[in-house]
């Protein structure tokens, strides 16, 4: 039965996020509305896609041992697959949905092929040069692209239940749907033939060209699963924002996965989530926070550095580096396993107690 608790509580949880907006929570310094209004749906909905991009990130380092520095090309491939595919070719939403998503998987495998050619370092360095290419491509053609200013969605092409503010608690349910497919999709991943060759690849590549398996081969499929699903996550996120820019393409956004990941715990689908999560609420509150009057009225020493999200979130992540180097999933799960071996050590020393009276001699007394 204890093996199925996970299962229940994770589908409790969705039940729970799928019936949120019909609620009325409030929790301030956090939410900045009750959960059924549109602001607080859009932030939860943004917190969402992120949580799905990091898992899809996680699949890479966490299961496959791959540092890329250019895993936001896929997200960008979906963002802008999609909207490129609305504005310029006038196809109806789902089937530019599975156009981005079918982009996103041929970049996917045209980038990693060439990657997958090298390990470590070399192997950063190179999906970074992709992310970097893919960056100018996007700046560069603002006529495809909309450059610089970005893309917005061609709402025409989009049915009405997805479009505007009024629409907010729809699009909350797609990103949602869109966050269970990803996990669903790692899940089975990790538990696959799959994923214990990838997680061997990762350990030993060597043994596992000796015992005749191509590593080469396995680490590809894993990357191409990776980039479709960071597709599916800006698909959603073009959907959800009404367009992207280029950011959505580039290496800086890609650092944001990685620490949204190392931050929740890596290797751990859980702790991708709560670090995609975690970070965004912190990104989005901290901002709003630099800009109110409290902090402007504060003495400079105070009012500069509070004043910068960014410092704050990077000051964070140095805290959990040295003091949490698992991660938060990482170091619960430490603490996990630390109280179960206390408690078997506890039950061993009770039985050897209990063998100890037994085998005494018995005094009988007269």
């Amino acid at each position: 039965m204890r093996r199925f608790i996970p299962a229940i509580a994770g589908v409790v949880l969705v039940v729970f996020m799928a019936i949120l907006p019909l609620l009325n929570i409030s929790i301030p310094g956090i939410l900045p509305t009750p959960t059924y209004m549109p602001g607080t749906l859009a932030l939860l909905s943004l917190c969402m896609v992120f949580a799905a991009l990091a898992l899809s990130y996680n699949l890479l380092l966490g299961s496959a041992g791959m540092l890329s520095f250019g895993h936001a090309l896929y997200f960008g491939a979906g963002a802008y697959g999609l909207g490129i595919a609305l504005e310029h070719f006038g196809v109806p939403l789902w089937p530019g949905v599975f156009l981005a998503l079918v982009g996103g998987m041929i970049v996917g495998m045209a980038t990693g092929a060439v990657a997958m050619r090298v390990a470590g370092i070399p192997f950063a360095m190179v999906t970074l040069a992709f992310a970097q290419a893919g960056s100018v491509l996007v700046r560069r053609n603002s006529a495809v692209t909309g450059g610089e200013e970005g893309l917005s969605l061609a709402t025409e092409q989009v049915p009405d239940f997805l479009v505007g503010v009024i629409n907010t608690r729809n699009l909350y349910w797609l990103c949602l749907v869109v966050l269970v497919i990803v996990y669903l999709v790692t899940l089975w991943v990790d538990t696959s033939r799959l994923g214990h060759l990838a997680r061997a690849t990762r350990e030993n590549e060597q043994r596992v060209r000796v015992l005749g398996l191509q590593p080469y081969r396995v680490r590809l499929a894993v990357f191409v699963i990776a980039a479709v699903l960071a597709s599916l996550a800006g698909v959603a996120y073009l959907l959800l924002q009404s367009g992207t820019v280029p950011r959505a393409v580039s290496a800086d956004l890609t650092i944001t996965i990685l620490v949204m990941v190392v931050l929740g715990g890596v290797g751990f689908r859980w702790g991708a989530i709560l670090g995609g999560v975690l970070y965004t609420l912190l990104d989005q509150r901290l901002t709003v926070l630099a800009g109110s009057e409290a902090i402007a009225g504060l003495p400079e020493f105070l009012r500069v550095p509070l004043s910068e999200p960014l410092f704050l979130l990077g000051v964070l992540f140095i805290i959990v580096v040295m003091f949490l180097p698992g991660g938060i999933a990482g170091t619960i799960d430490a603490w996990v396993r630390r109280r179960r071996g206390e408690r078997v050590r506890g039950a061993l020393r009770t039985m050897d107690d209990a063998e100890d009276e037994t085998s005494s001699p018995v005094e009988v007394k007269a």
